[in-house]
């Protein structure tokens, strides 16, 4: 993050060449990847270098499946911490180590979460040489499964409890990221999606999503994306800049509808984050709405005209997860229940005829509170996440005081 409090952005958005956009369906997943990746990145990482980072790191599949006519699931829960931000963590934890040099002074990574990012950092960066991970969560705020895969890895892992909301916890990293004594004493910088190296490999599985799509035979695409700090938003964007010929962006959120508010005519007015039960997305000041104005600096009109914003709020919520899995006995998590509402009711506003891709957010297994029981008992339990069960929480806990932050990482170092 840089001094001024910006956020980094490519100087140039790069269009990928016809030939390879026409001929998505012919490539896999890996090879997507590289080709995007390549594009972005231009000459940083030789090509062979880049190509071993993608396959260790997109080792997992991300299937769309099809629920109705034209209405498809993009599951991104089949990583490692059973969360779409698995893309981002294990990618940006190669790249990291990648430019690591024997010597270096260690890499200490800040990272504030709502719900699955400290899960995916941390599994991600678990064991990764001459870097130690800080996750900060809100207390009370994050689900049992979800504290359990931040609190119990040790090594360089480590957590911290704090008393607010993850507004709260984001805001302490930013300042850390500004304060003059922390960058002398560390080398910091973040594994959230204001880093742009998160955002990057998750463009990967908008251009392969809409690569199955079309073995379908399906042209016309719609992505609806459930949002809360607006970096999986903010990919699918960069993949529409980069010539993804997608039809139409849906901003699916739960009751923090700062963005949907925008989209549908009120002032862009950031507010206190509130909790709901689709807690990843309790963001009330979406740090990535920065990039996405930067990429339509030119013309908000056409911002607008791309992206229809939605909101629901708990009730909502959970109507939907059982209607979803009423119709198409499919489980879906609080997160991934919005996507599919917001899908549905863009559709029927005379969209039919354009195919919806919901993308999913988490393995459902990760909110078992939520559900109903009849609902709740046809969730798998992975293995990985049963046996998280016998391991000791290890979590400091702190205030949203930022001089008491800084004195535990001073303390700590």
């Amino acid at each position: 993050m840089p001094q001024d409090k910006g956020l980094y952005m490519p100087v140039e958005i790069p269009r990928l060449d016809d030939k390879f956009i026409n001929n998505l369906d012919s490539y896999t997943l890996p090879e997507i990847a590289f080709h995007v990746a390549k594009n972005l990145l231009g000459d940083d990482i030789l090509e062979v270098d880049l190509k071993a980072i993608i396959y260790d790191a997109i080792n997992f599949y991300a299937p769309i499946v099809e629920l109705e006519e034209n209405v498809y699931v993009l599951e991104l829960f089949h990583g490692p911490s059973l969360a779409f931000k698995d893309f981002g963590a294990r990618f940006m934890s190669r790249v990291m180590s990648y430019f690591l040099k024997e010597g270096e002074k260690q890499l200490d990574i800040l990272v504030a979460t709502s719900g699955d990012t400290g899960g995916a950092v941390a599994l991600g960066f678990l064991g990764v040489r001459n870097t130690r991970v800080t996750i900060l969560y809100p207390k009370g705020k994050v689900s049992d499964i979800q504290e359990l895969q931040l609190t119990t890895n040790g090594q360089n892992i480590r957590a911290i409890e704090i008393d607010g909301t993850f507004d709260d916890c984001q805001a302490l990293v930013k300042q850390a990221f500004t304060d003059t004594e922390l960058n002398k004493q560390f080398r910091l910088t973040s594994a959230n999606s204001i880093n742009i190296a998160r955002l990057i490999p998750q463009t990967f599985y908008y251009f392969n999503a809409y690569a199955q799509a079309l073995k379908e035979g399906k042209t016309k695409i719609a992505f609806s994306v459930p949002s809360g700090n607006f970096g999986n938003l903010g990919a699918g964007l960069l993949a529409w800049k980069m010539g993804l010929p997608v039809e139409h962006f849906i901003a699916a959120t739960n009751a923090n509808d700062t963005v949907p508010q925008f989209l549908n005519g009120a002032k862009y007015q950031p507010k206190p984050s509130v909790a709901t039960l689709s807690n990843a997305m309790d963001v009330g000041d979406p740090s990535n709405w920065v990039r996405i104005a930067d990429m339509f600096k030119d013309s908000m009109d056409e911002l607008k005209n791309l992206v229809t914003g939605f909101s629901y709020d708990d009730e909502q919520t959970l109507k939907a997860v059982e209607w979803v899995y009423d119709d198409y006995k499919y489980v879906v998590c609080p997160h991934t229940a919005i996507a599919w509402q917001a899908l549905k009711d863009w559709q029927q506003d005379n969209h039919a005829d354009v195919t919806g891709i919901f993308l999913s957010t988490a393995h459902p297994c990760k909110f078992p509170d939520i559900f109903p029981d009849r609902i709740a008992k046809q969730i798998p339990v992975p293995e990985k996440v049963a046996s998280l069960k016998n391991k000791p929480k290890l979590a400091a806990h702190l205030d949203k005081n930022f001089e008491h932050f800084k004195a535990y990482l001073l303390k700590n170092g």
